[in-house]
């Protein structure tokens, strides 16, 4: 072995590389778990989905092995080409994609089948890092700013064609990349206000929430004009004018912007609405699933709750609680763990960088998995509402699997030759 691959072989981030193949490897098990045929009991039954996994991960791995041999400056240099042949795929599943659950999002061949936009979110992430690591890149500066919104909001409008929602939500999650490079905190809270005031449009009166708006912004007023003489009425009555249109444009938004299932979904989660055996039905029996493995669990293999089918996806959206009916609240609580472990282990790696792409490459890595992660579990709890999205590296698929591998593995790359790229 000569030098180099001895230097690289020292600086992967080892541990990274074994939670990964922690996740992997419990969520092998966890699918053979929420899918177990006892006429087809064989862990390497690959007529089965867990059979199938085992083909998804050894591909993965080959994958991981590949891009870890690779020069890393190919990313670098290639970046707004593999986003630019991804967009094409996005469009080009619109034409010939197959349909799967509503959503027009695969190229399917056979039983094999390929999902572009879980492709998409990583090749955006390399080049969003290209445009903000370009020579003449300033934040600060519209132009940036401008370039930085079109290369995320193009892939996220043509998942939301594909009628993906879940999908093309995650694309919001670089909204923490471009703070990290200069974005206003203003910005977030300003997002953050937005949600709340939604919501609260959804559970509240509308006269009643537009009092309340006025009395917080005159009580506001009254605070800071103690405070310094030079406080302008005028922007805190454009900021209760601004806050009441919102209030009174959400029914709007939420009839004409959203499909039923969506709105009945957010419906019941804002508990509005009970359809334990419609819309309802599936974060109910999440719930049931969860709570009843306790602390400990009932043991692998020994879930009633998923053996039975009472819990829909339960091999994708849902694995995770195939994790609290065996594995308990422990099991819940390492696979928690181990997820932001890794999130925060990858942005400690992203702040270390020498070179500017692959920090920012490493917090569109983080920013990725962590959304996956804090929306998938938080949907099977009952905390948000169901979009569909996998549970990066445990879910079943292919797609998401190898999608997430390239994503990580891209970055692990980059940490390797952190000393050498600038």
């Amino acid at each position: 072995m000569d030098r180099r691959n001895k230097n690289l072989l020292h600086n992967i981030d080892w541990w990274t590389v074994i939670i990964y193949l922690v996740l992997v490897f419990f969520g092998w098990l966890n699918v053979y778990a929420a899918v177990y045929d006892g006429d087809h009991s064989s862990i390497f039954d690959f007529s089965c989905r867990y059979g199938k996994q085992i083909i998804w991960i050894g591909a993965a791995l080959v994958i991981a092995l590949f891009v870890i041999i690779l020069d890393p400056k190919f990313f670098t240099q290639s970046a707004y080409v593999i986003y630019g042949i991804f967009l094409l795929m996005l469009v080009a599943v619109l034409v010939v994609g197959s349909e799967t659950k509503g959503a027009k999002s695969w190229f399917g061949v056979g039983d094999f089948g390929i999902q572009p936009s879980e492709f998409a979110k990583g090749a955006t992430a390399l080049a969003l890092a290209k445009v903000l690591s370009s020579i003449d890149a300033d934040f600060s500066k519209w132009r940036t700013k401008i370039a930085s919104i079109f290369v995320i909001v193009v892939p996220m409008l043509l998942v939301f064609l594909q009628n993906d929602t879940g999908s093309a939500l995650v694309f919001a999650s670089f909204v923490f990349v471009l703070f990290r490079e200069g974005l206003s905190a203003y910005v977030l809270v300003f997002g953050a206000a937005l949600i709340v005031l939604f919501v609260s449009a959804l559970l509240i009166d509308k006269y009643i929430l537009v009092a309340i708006l006025f009395a917080l912004c005159l009580v506001a007023w009254l605070v800071i004009k103690r405070q310094s003489h030079r406080t302008k009425v005028w922007l805190f009555l454009v900021c209760f004018l601004i806050s009441s249109a919102v209030v009174f444009a959400v029914d709007v938004v939420f009839d004409k912007g959203l499909e039923q299932h969506q709105k009945d979904r957010i419906e019941v989660l804002l508990g509005k609405k009970e359809d334990l055996k419609g819309v309802g039905y599936n974060v109910n029996q999440s719930k049931i699933a969860i709570g009843s493995g306790g602390f400990l669990g009932k043991g692998f293999l020994n879930g009633t709750q998923t053996k039975y089918n009472f819990v829909p996806e339960q091999d994708t959206d849902f694995i995770f609680c195939t994790i609290g009916e065996e594995w308990g609240f422990i099991g819940s609580s390492i696979t928690i763990i181990l997820f932001l472990t890794l999130c925060i282990r990858l942005v400690k790696m992203a702040e270390r960088q020498r070179s500017k792409f692959a920090r920012i490459y490493g917090y569109g890595v983080a920013s990725i998995i962590f959304f996956h992660f804090f929306v998938n579990i938080g949907m099977t709890i009952g905390l948000l509402p169901v979009i569909g999205i996998p549970l990066p590296f445990i879910s079943y698929g292919g797609s998401s699997l190898w999608a997430f591998t390239l994503l990580l593995f891209i970055f692990i790359r980059q940490d390797a030759s952190r000393l050498e790229l600038i």
